[in-house]
């Protein structure tokens, strides 16, 4: 049924044509040229029916109503969410994989063809490893953990705000949606303060150089893109009060933004398939006061910890739920949203 859904959704979506070739000169502009934006996305030609092709037979008309029926199904889902903010932290796998990063730009343009309003903070670590490893920047590492000196500062604003940032934006763009890409300092929407230590595996306290928290979001320029259609993408790098700088956690950031725009969901998209309990398997829906007995009992730890206090943090600050999916699965997002019993785990006050 998921799949089907997720079929069905999928031809709400425009598909956009081929590029042309430079035109001749004294070419009249095509009516695709001619396409104004409507509500943040493309208005397209309307084609003609081939007469060749002939009428539906019964089984391709059966077909249809299947799909039709599919469609009513996700109609509540829909309707419930118009209008809604959903702040989708974008990252691991599905950052890397060509078809999931095909896919996840074509939903958010599906999203926002249906009327919710999707908002993206990305990461962009491995990305920033590749660089840093193609410069020749030698970045220092305190028992796995990354200390961000000046030089690979510049290094991650280049990648997360430059590179990374601008092909999202692109990949929205070619399936026929309108995004903007942004970084803290656009504005200084995103204040934070340098984090004057950290600590390592081992529990050795370190100065991790320029890595910031969130101390404050001044969501205005995010409002006034989403109001004017766009779809926001949002790279983690803030500034302090002198106006360095900093490098900040994609998580911490997305939750953040959610709190500051009073977003409906706050969407954490991972490498692994949700929450889970003692036997391994994904828990489907967790309110605050469980998620912290299975912390207590250890069950939820290492690098899950961090992604849930997000998500509690996230549900004190005002936003109505929030998701952590496998970002490995197709079209994720779609089926956690628009689906009864989702693909990960919602997590609730």
């Amino acid at each position: 049924m998921q799949l089907d859904l997720v079929e069905s959704l999928a031809a709400l979506r425009p598909e956009l044509p081929p590029a042309p070739g430079p035109p001749a000169p004294g070419t009249p502009p095509t009516p695709a040229e001619l396409g104004r934006p409507v509500s943040g996305l493309v208005r397209l030609p309307e084609p003609r029916r081939s007469r060749s092709e002939g009428c539906y037979t019964a089984a391709e008309m059966q077909q249809l109503v299947d799909k039709a029926a599919i469609l009513l199904e996700a109609l509540p889902y829909i309707r419930r969410f118009h209008g809604e903010t959903f702040v989708i932290k974008y990252g691991g796998h599905a950052m890397v994989d060509p078809a999931l990063r095909d896919s996840f730009a074509r939903d958010l343009v599906l999203m926002k063809y249906v009327g919710l309003n999707p908002v993206v903070v990305h990461g962009g670590g491995p990305q920033i490893d590749q660089t840093l490893k193609e410069l020749g920047v030698v970045s220092e590492r305190l028992e796995g953990l990354r200390v961000t000196d000046d030089r690979t500062m510049k290094v991650v604003e280049m990648v997360l705000g430059g590179q990374v940032n601008q092909e999202i934006v692109s990949l929205i763009g070619n399936h026929g949606g309108r995004a903007v890409g942004l970084t803290g300092r656009d504005d200084a929407f995103l204040r934070a303060t340098k984090v004057a230590e950290m600590r390592t595996k081992s529990g050795k306290l370190v100065d991790p150089g320029r890595v910031g928290a969130i101390r404050h979001v001044n969501p205005d320029v995010v409002t006034r893109l989403v109001e004017s259609g766009f779809i926001p993408v949002i790279a983690p790098v803030a500034v302090d009060a002198e106006g360095r700088s900093l490098n900040v956690n994609a998580d911490t950031v997305a939750g953040k933004v959610a709190e500051a725009l009073k977003a409906r969901k706050l969407v954490l998209m991972t490498d692994i398939e949700g929450v889970k309990d003692e036997r391994g398997e994904v828990l489907s829906s967790l309110s605050s006061a469980e998620i912290e007995a299975l912390k207590a009992r250890e069950v939820i730890q290492g690098g899950m910890i961090p992604k849930v206090q997000c998500a509690l943090d996230a549900l004190a600050g005002g936003v109505t739920k929030a998701h952590v999916i496998d970002g490995r699965t197709k079209h994720a997002v779609l089926l956690e949203i628009f689906t009864d019993r989702g693909i990960g785990t919602e997590i609730t006050r």
